[in-house]
């Protein structure tokens, strides 16, 4: 079942072609990676797709029912959430309270302050925070910063989770501890479409793959399929 779709998906930055024509899909329960040079397109897609930017053109449907022309809060509580290419947590709150805000207003259902600090909590422990929930989020390390945004995005309970350069900046080993991460909510039954320049760990655990290039896709395909394309490669993996 295809959770999300967009078809001929099109965004102008004055005269320039940001993304371009561009059909895709997501199933249910994939790890889909999406891949390119910088100023492929990338963050674009994802901002048309939580409505932080209007499309010129096309539709983006979830879970059938188009969702391009509703309000990021709409999106996000049909059961979108992201996290962003660069952290973006509340620095001046808590570990929890960055999460609880996730859990009371991400949602379309409401719930009581007790009810939310459960699951909030639920959603640090997920992630390996919960140790550090009364810190401020600005003294957490940039991992644990990154982990925080996922505790956040979960707290609003998404069926597609959008990760924007989740291991961006991490070492070898936070980067091991990211991916094992991504792994457990996929197997929760959230669907992730992922951006990621780091391809060892895109490729190590993504079902499929759709490339970028100058806002249009150029490929699509197995991990083993895309490392073995020849445009690919020219255009961004290099010999």
């Amino acid at each position: 079942m295809r959770i999300l779709e967009g078809e001929r998906v099109t965004k102008y930055f004055g005269g320039l072609a940001a993304i371009s024509n561009v059909d895709f899909h997501v199933d249910q329960g994939e790890i889909v990676g999406l891949i390119g040079p910088n100023g492929a397109g990338k963050t674009t897609l994802f901002n048309l797709i939580s409505a932080a930017l209007p499309l010129n053109s096309g539709v983006i449907r979830f879970k059938g029912e188009r969702i391009n022309g509703l309000k990021p809060h709409r999106i996000c509580r049909t059961g979108v959430a992201r996290t962003f290419q660069s952290v973006r947590v509340f620095a001046n709150i808590s570990a929890l309270g960055n999460v609880l805000l996730g859990s009371l207003f991400g949602t379309s259902s409401s719930m009581s302050s007790a009810n939310a600090t459960r699951e909030a909590m639920e959603s640090l422990e997920f992630v390996r925070l919960s140790t550090v929930r009364e810190i401020l989020a600005k003294n957490l390390t940039l991992a644990d910063q990154k982990r925080l945004e996922v505790a956040r995005a979960l707290a609003t309970k998404p069926e597609l989770l959008l990760l924007d350069e989740l291991v961006a900046g991490l070492n070898a080993t936070e980067t091991v501890q990211v991916m094992e991460l991504v792994t457990r909510i996929r197997d929760r039954g959230v669907t992730i479409l992922m951006i990621e320049h780091v391809m060892k760990a895109i490729m190590s655990i993504c079902d499929r793959i759709m490339v970028l290039h100058h806002g249009e896709k150029i490929a699509e395909g197995t991990p083993q399929q895309i490392t073995n394309n020849q445009t690919v490669i020219e255009v961004y993996l290099g010999k």
